[in-house]
């Protein structure tokens, strides 16, 4: 087992493209696995019978969404120059997988999932309503008390996780943008797909690309 002082935690802002937008948040865990064994970089494990790679993803992209903004916490068994770090995995990202920054960030921050307050997304809709009818469904929308929607057989309001909905660009009405935040956290995590089905929008119909997770311990990745 290392010394708890040798310890290195490193923090990864990667971006998510086809075709590795279609694997769940397990295998990306393996994904980030199988990046570090290639790489050679020495891996700290966690204690008890069955240990695992400290590896923390920061929260789960649903299926079939793009992101310039994911983020992994993996722990190092000794300290290792963040330039060096990056030259190991370079080369060894999975198709679709690109990692944009690395950083060393304090060991004793929280754990990266429970950081996350809020996050960002744009969707780019393919065939819409006209966007007078879209400005106007928002705003229908935004003016509701309450959203009641089912989840897994469970209900839950929607309407307290959208903290922000507009319209990007309007000069374009065939494929017009939306940019939205909602809410990310345990047990309450707002997702852009049943923001579109509340606004009459094919969820299928639209490309959605997580753009910026909001943290709350101020340290930057």
């Amino acid at each position: 087992m290392p010394d708890q002082n040798s310890l290195q935690r490193i923090r990864i802002q990667y971006q998510v493209n086809y075709p590795i937008q279609y694997i769940g948040q397990l295998d990306m865990q393996s994904v980030w696995e199988r990046i570090f064994r290639r790489a050679n970089l020495p891996v700290a494990y966690s204690q008890g019978f069955n240990p695992q790679p400290r590896l923390h993803l920061a929260c789960a992209l649903p299926l079939g969404f793009q992101s310039k903004c994911e983020l992994v916490d993996v722990w190092l068994k000794e300290p290792i120059p963040v330039e060096k770090i990056y030259e190991h995995l370079k080369g060894k990202e999975q198709p679709g997988l690109t990692i944009k920054t690395i950083s060393e960030v304090p060991l004793s921050l929280p754990a990266l999932q429970n950081t996350i307050v809020s996050a960002e997304y744009i969707c780019e809709i393919v065939n819409p309503p006209n966007n007078i009818s879209l400005q106007q469904q928002i705003d229908q929308l935004l003016n509701q008390t309450q959203i009641i929607r089912q989840r897994r057989g469970k209900t839950y309001d929607l309407r307290p996780l959208i903290h922000n909905l507009f319209i990007i660009d309007d000069s374009n009405p065939i494929q017009p943008k939306l940019g939205m935040t909602l809410k990310t956290q345990a047990g309450a995590t707002g997702r852009p797909d049943e923001v579109l089905l509340e606004l009459g929008i094919d969820p299928f119909a639209a490309r959605i690309t997580r753009t910026t997770l909001h943290r709350d311990d101020l340290i930057k990745p």
